[in-house]
């Protein structure tokens, strides 16, 4: 799970936009900028638009957890170079 403080400056937003609900498979290209979580084992990892998911073999799962598939956590503003 992301943190953050109080004082933070996290804006909550519609979810409509596909990005918020879609799960990413290994080596799909991550449609914005932002933090991603996997759905088996809560792992996070940051992603700029157009950067692709890592493979399978970027982390084991434990016996019990799901497969590895990424869900958009937080958007971010980073440039897209």
């Amino acid at each position: 799970m992301a943190w953050h403080t109080s004082t933070s400056v996290l804006t909550v937003v519609d979810p409509s936009n596909s990005w918020w609900t879609a799960i990413y498979e290994p080596g799909a290209t991550a449609p914005v900028c932002g933090i991603y979580r996997c759905q088996g084992c809560k792992c996070e990892i940051t992603r700029n638009q157009g950067e692709t998911f890592p493979p399978h073999s970027h982390h084991p799962h434990l016996p019990g957890q799901s497969r590895i598939c990424w869900i958009l956590n937080v958007r971010t503003n980073a440039p897209v170079t």
